[in-house]
């Protein structure tokens, strides 16, 4: 119909305009995202141009002849066909009438296809065609040149960013310098500071050190001829302390030869009529003074003159009862000799009365008046106990004699077992202590098996005294000694540790007689007084010697203070009072004692028969009575309780004397 192909050319005609031409999107509010998107995307043809080519080109080359198609168009529509015209099959049914609403396919081509050859002229739509195509391509040139130019932008921006971050960066990497420079400035100026307060302060020690170096030399020069001043003084008083301390010797020395005088005077005693015991008591206590002056001159290392003066009366006061005691004896001498003359006239004129059958034999000596003779103290040991103490120490010398050649021998590997064999007999005599308890068994069983010749453990090396054949005679010896030396020292200290020791030592006792032996002869002879056996003073015998033999110890011609000397004799009178009284619990209970109570009520009575002496009679009996004292008790009994009344009615009074 010609009013509906004019309405077409109208519509055909306003799309064509610039106005028409333009792409409105209702919803691009909704989508703002997308909108730079299609800008950037690549520009298509819409769906209308679609339509064109696929339904208005191809029916006017159906009823055109190919003479009337103009060279020009045909190119160009061949030539845009496939690249500008995308096929749609949505626009193409928008724009068709036919296509949304006829199921019959075939139909509605025919009707479209009629449409179309009424609707657009050929020469018109190509013209359409090829200018939205320009019109398209242009615009798509205007998006891709205005997305470049925007990238090109966002680039520069970019990179502004970066340049400006990296400055940034190269900033705080010049402040961050910058402050470290600054802190370690700061700390160097302190560490200089402080080092300048530091030389300062050092100096100013110095300075103060050099001023009390200059004092010190001052008191040390002043202090040194102190020290010359007084060790002058103290030789000009050695001298005289030494001059005073030989006269005292020489004192003591006529003090001691006037005493064996005194004793010798034994012999006349059945002749005094006068008490010889008050001479001997006396002259015992001039000795005994005389002997505390010289050991209180040692303590305080030389003598006074005050002691000197005290010591020379003593002296003449011993001249004055040793002349007083040969006085008397003359005078009894001349006494028994009238006695004997008389009797003897007597007697004779008896005989001639009587005749020759009146023979008889001569009376028994008299007992002295009042029988004292018997009751008087002695001053010496007996006989029989002078000879028990005499082969204890010859069989002790005996034992030294025979592993002489160990002790001198100058091979390393004799040496060697010298060393290990002194050390496996004496470690475990030291290990008994009072705390010993189950270990005692250990340490009897280990001493036993090395006097029996078993090998045992000693400073992680196998010992026995078959290494050796002087080994059991080296081991015995220094065994023995080793136990007395424990009292000596140990029990001293300890009086408890007696018991522990001296249970071991009777054990070995028993099964080693030897051993035995051995413990009595180096008690002897370190404490006499265990005998009991007071020394006496030989002539010619030197003064240190002597007081070895007492039991001091002397060094460097120095005594040791009494104290001591009463420390050590008590430890060695404790051993001694608690073996005669302990037997080995693990032993055989058939077989005696080797060395039992009877040998302790022996030297109970010997002492009490004794002149008593200052200080060591009072602390043996105590320490003796004090350990053993119970046992006596139970084993004498009544004997026992006379024993006690003994001391307190007639020993003390004796011991109060002197």
């Amino acid at each position: 119909m010609p009013s509906e192909g004019r309405c077409w050319e109208t519509l055909q005609a306003l799309r064509s305009s610039d106005k028409g031409r333009l792409c409105y999107y209702r919803d691009w509010l909704l989508r703002r995202e997308d909108v730079l998107e299609e800008c950037m995307s690549l520009p298509k043809l819409s769906s209308y141009s679609g339509w064109v080519v696929e339904h208005v080109l191809s029916h006017m080359q159906e009823n055109q002849p190919l003479s009337e198609t103009s060279p020009s168009s045909t190119s160009a529509s061949a030539l845009d066909q496939p690249s500008f015209v995308p096929k749609s099959p949505d626009a193409s049914s928008a724009f068709s009438p036919a296509s949304p609403a006829t199921p019959n396919g075939t139909k509605g081509k025919d009707e479209s296809q009629h449409t179309e050859s009424m609707v657009l002229p050929s020469s018109r739509g190509i013209k359409v065609e090829g200018c939205v195509r320009m019109y398209e391509l242009v615009h798509r040139m205007k998006g891709t040149e205005g997305l470049r130019q925007w990238q090109e932008e966002q680039e520069r921006k970019v990179q502004a960013l970066s340049e400006m971050a990296s400055e940034q960066l190269k900033r705080f990497d010049e402040w961050k310098e910058l402050k470290q420079h600054k802190e370690f400035q700061d700390l160097r100026e302190v560490m200089e500071k402080s080092s300048r307060e530091a030389l300062g302060h050092q100096e100013k020690l110095k300075a103060e050190h050099r001023h009390r170096a200059k004092i010190l030399n001052l008191k040390l020069r002043e202090a040194e001829q102190q020290r010359v001043k007084q060790a002058e003084q103290e030789r000009l008083r050695k001298e005289e302390g030494q001059v005073r301390l030989r006269a005292l010797y020489a004192l003591q020395e006529e003090m001691l030869q006037l005493s064996q005088q005194l004793d010798a005077s034994e012999q006349h005693k059945a002749l005094l009529k006068v008490d010889l015991a008050a001479f001997q008591t006396r002259g015992n206590q001039l000795c005994s003074l005389i002997s505390g002056i010289i050991r209180a001159s040692s303590e305080s290392s030389y003598p006074t003159a005050e002691s000197q003066a005290e010591a020379e009366r003593a002296l003449q006061e011993m001249r004055d009862l040793l002349m007083n005691l040969g006085q008397e004896i003359t005078r009894a001498c001349e006494d028994k000799r009238r006695q004997d003359e008389e009797a003897q006239v007597k007697l004779q004129e008896a005989q001639m009365q009587q005749g020759p059958e009146a023979h008889k034999e001569p009376p028994a000596p008299s007992q002295g008046p009042g029988g004292k003779q018997n009751e008087d103290l002695q001053v010496k040991v007996q006989d029989i106990t002078m000879q028990w103490y005499q082969q204890l120490q010859d069989a002790s010398m005996q034992c030294v004699l025979t592993f002489e050649g160990l002790t001198n021998s100058k091979d390393s590997q004799a040496k060697k077992i010298k060393m290990d064999l002194q050390k496996a007999a004496t470690i475990p005599v030291s290990q008994i202590s009072t705390i010993a308890g189950s270990k005692l068994k250990e340490i009897f069983d280990k001493i036993h098996s090395l006097l029996s010749g078993k090998p045992v453990q000693s400073g992680g090396r196998s010992v026995s005294v078959t290494l050796n054949p002087q080994g059991l005679d080296f081991v015995q010896y220094k065994l023995a000694e080793k136990f007395v030396k424990q009292g000596e020292e140990e029990v001293a200290s300890h009086h408890e540790a007696a018991f522990p020791i001296a249970v071991v030592a009777s054990g070995i006792w028993e099964l080693h007689p030897r051993v035995g032996d051995l413990i009595l002869a180096h008690l002897h002879k370190k404490c006499p007084y265990s005998v009991p056996f007071y020394p006496t003073f030989k002539e010619g015998m030197a003064l240190e010697d002597y007081q070895r033999m007492l039991g001091y110890q002397v060094k460097d011609s120095k005594v040791e203070q009494q104290d001591n000397f009463l420390k050590r004799m008590s430890g060695m009178i404790r051993l001694y009072a608690a073996i005669i009284q302990l037997r080995w619990p693990y032993g055989n209970r058939q077989e005696i004692h080797p060395h039992g109570l009877n040998h302790g009520w022996r030297w109970l009575a010997q002492i009490l028969n004794m002149e008593p002496l200052s200080d060591v009679t009072a602390t043996l009996l105590f320490d003796f009575l004090e350990v053993c004292g119970n046992a006596l008790m139970k084993q004498y009994q009544v004997q026992f309780w006379k024993m006690l009344i003994l001391i307190k009615e007639d020993y003390f009074p004796r011991y109060q004397a002197c």
